[in-house]
């Protein structure tokens, strides 16, 4: 930082070198001062008479010290007057040690955060973080149960409409303040400022269960070493006799799933302790993404469907969810991007990725289910054909009820021309000792949720050649997506801790292994016989109101509260290049809106039809579908509460400490920092101080005080 000193006839006032500021009285001549914290107190018991005379004196020396640092100047590696009086001040460390640096002027220092060391490492992290193992699973099962290619239309039009657009904000909002979840939205609209905290509280829940999934392919993984895998056959009895009963009754992967790998309990008011066998995947889920974290950011159908409202409001959950809007976690991301950089493009791009993944991962799965239905449809039609002919034999069917002895060519083309050639007499006849095979009836069964990635598609892959290899690439593919993802849920509730407390900034390792070891304990819940039913109740059910209402107080913060067009002109400032003006309207009007509307039918959704889970009855070996009970949508209603109390909240705080509803700044944009607009933040001669002031220059300034012409 350069400081010029000019010949002045002015007097230097409040200037001791036992004092700290020293400033001219003159306009226009230069100062050196300290407005911040940093004061040094004056020698008690002097007269304000000698004093003054001190003054005076100091004054006519330091302008006898101007002239000689002039008549020097062209001298080579001499400091200046200015440099020598400041290090001759910070030499009394005694007097100086136990000066204290205020909130305020720490807020400013702080604002400077490190940066992605690329463009593509922050891209992928985005998209990392997107890119959720269950948003892979769940596109694929509603594009098959909610109208096929209806669905996959509204969902591209979700997303361009809402989608795109409240990335974009949360983008921008976290890059150009530099802050996390929870102190953007405060410096953008006081009033609102209780969103972040909101966004804390749904990113530290998704958190706690999140990695349980992680859990489960770990344990997949672990298994799939075997040969055969263990959920291509039933396990054998304890003596080795035969295969296990419960087992029989039903298909090897459901056996597996519910019994070996959840240990399932029939309801979800059936507790218990954490399963062991998932305990340590759960451990060592949580100590790769701390591994990661603490290395740092280098680490990181019908086309009638379309009118139906159940469709859409499904659709535009999904496309929430699936772009991480109202986690915090995009805007946390963002605020390690230089303020210049287009986010505007990489909300696009992130959005097309995530959009373009989908579709072919879904294309793949179709393809993989279509062969698993094949191959179900195949043993169905050869089982059919085994049982009828003992039917025959035992003179419970007629001989016309005979099926046709050669299926192995085609077994599934075979028996259903032989069926459908069969007498409706017959025919009924049939049905009744056996179920009808068919391969689309079978394709449409894919299980929902977590279960069609463990039973449906492992079932697949076991039915392939080298099926040890193609289950353990498959799920560390899974594997990667999903602590990607738990990272990018981490760093929502990081970097606000972060931002918001001085000792987590200077004790990072700390707060991850602290933070970590807490949310550890809190999972295990999870992992208990009835943890599957809580977590299916939480994803399914209960977090997209939050996210929703969440997205919806970040528009109005953007759009009412901040102005959506100072908004966007402060960005072109930034980035340097027009934005097209249709957010100015989409922001304030239409994403609000389509929010709204999106919440409404999510509840009349939720209210007019129960909710139900699928659980396990030990009693038959069988899935039974079970109702959940009222505790449990009270249990929604308090958490729901709980996460959107902060927002009222700290609106009465600010109406209480008569905090403005707009930023006090109307005139120019507003930052983080208390004293740089945005713009001025990008100056090269700006750039440098705050770095400077930073990082430290331990041989010119020791000290953090700021030196200003």
């Amino acid at each position: 930082m350069k400081t010029e000193a000019q010949p002045s006839t002015s007097l230097l006032a409040n200037t001791s070198w036992t004092g700290t500021v020293i400033s001219d009285t003159v306009p226009g001549s230069q100062t050196w001062e300290d407005k911040g914290p940093f004061t040094w107190s004056a020698a008690s018991g002097t007269s304000e008479a000698q004093v003054s005379a001190a003054r005076v004196a100091e004054a006519k020396a330091w302008e006898a010290h101007v002239f000689e640092a002039q008549a020097r100047a062209s001298q080579p590696k001499q400091i200046s007057v200015l440099e020598a009086a400041t290090a001759s001040i910070l030499k009394q460390k005694s007097t100086y040690e136990k000066v204290q640096m205020t909130e305020k002027k720490e807020s400013e220092v702080l604002l400077a955060r490190p940066f992605w060391s690329s463009k593509a490492e922050y891209i992928l992290a985005q998209v990392g973080f997107s890119m959720k193992p269950s948003c892979l699973w769940r596109f694929a099962h509603l594009w098959l149960n909610s109208g096929g290619c209806s669905f996959a239309a509204i969902y591209i039009f979700m997303l361009f409409l809402v989608g795109i657009p409240l990335v974009f904000l949360e983008m921008a909002a976290g890059q150009s303040m530099r802050q996390g979840g929870t102190g953007v939205w405060k410096i953008i609209a006081p009033w609102i400022g209780g969103v972040g905290y909101s966004s804390f509280m749904v990113c530290f829940i998704l958190g706690l269960y999140f990695n349980v999934v992680n859990s489960w392919i770990i344990f997949y993984m672990s298994q799939s070493f075997q040969f055969p895998v263990p959920w291509e056959k039933c396990p054998l009895t304890m003596n080795s006799s035969g295969f296990d009963p419960a087992c029989e009754q039903t298909a090897p992967s459901i056996h597996f799933w519910y019994r070996q790998t959840l240990k399932a309990s029939d309801r979800i008011e059936d507790g218990g302790s954490p399963v062991y066998s998932l305990v340590l995947p759960f451990c060592v889920c949580w100590c790769l993404v701390g591994a990661f974290m603490i290395n740092g950011l280098k680490s990181t159908g019908k086309i009638s469907d379309v009118y139906n409202v159940s469709v859409w409001s499904v659709a535009g959950g999904q496309v929430l969810f699936n772009t991480g809007i109202g986690l915090g976690s995009v805007a946390s991301l963002a605020s390690y991007m230089p303020q210049s950089n287009n986010c505007l493009s990489d909300a696009f791009l992130v959005s097309v990725i995530n959009l373009l993944t989908l579709l072919i991962v879904t294309s793949f799965n179709f393809s993989v289910l279509g062969f698993w239905a094949t191959i179900i449809t195949h043993r169905c039609c050869e089982r059919n054909a085994e049982i009828l002919l003992k039917l025959i034999n035992l003179g419970k069917l007629p001989p016309d009820a005979r099926p046709p002895l050669d299926l192995l060519d085609n077994p599934t083309s075979i028996y259903n021309t032989w069926f459908n050639g069969l007498p409706q007499h017959i025919k009924s006849m049939v049905l009744r000792e056996v179920t009808e095979c068919n391969i689309e009836t079978q394709f449409l069964k894919a299980s929902e949720g977590p279960k069609f990635v463990f039973l449906s598609f492992v079932e697949a892959m076991s039915f392939l050649p080298l099926s040890v290899f193609w289950s353990f690439i498959f799920f560390l593919m899974l594997l990667t997506m999903g602590l990607s993802s738990a990272i990018g849920i981490m760093q929502g509730i990081v970097t606000p801790l972060q931002d918001n407390f001085s000792f987590f900034r200077k004790h990072t390792k700390l707060l991850i292994v602290g933070l970590f070891l807490l949310m550890f304990a809190c999972g295990l819940f999870f992992t208990q016989p009835s943890g599957s039913h809580f977590i299916k109740l939480l994803s399914n059910h209960w977090i997209v109101f939050p996210i929703i209402v969440i997205a919806i107080f970040e528009t109005m913060a953007v759009s009412w509260a901040y102005g959506a067009r100072r908004f966007l002109a402060d960005l072109t400032i930034l980035l340097g290049h027009p934005i097209s003006p249709i957010y100015g309207w989409l922001w304030p009007c239409v994403c609000p809106v389509v929010l709204l509307i999106l919440f409404v039918t999510v509840m009349v959704r939720l209210c007019m039809k129960p909710i139900t889970y699928m659980s396990w009855d030990s009693s038959t070996s069988k899935e039974v579908l079970r109702l959940y009970p009222p505790w449990a949508l009270l249990l929604m209603i308090t958490l729901f509460a709980i996460v959107i109390f902060p927002i009222p909240a700290y609106f009465v705080y600010c109406l209480i400490h008569r905090i403005p509803f707009r930023p006090k700044s109307r005139d120019r944009p507003i930052t983080a920092s208390t004293s740089l607009s945005l713009s001025h933040q990008l100056t090269p001669s700006k750039e440098v101080q705050k770095e400077e002031i930073l990082q430290g220059d331990e041989t010119k300034y020791p000290s953090t005080s700021h030196v200003t012409s």
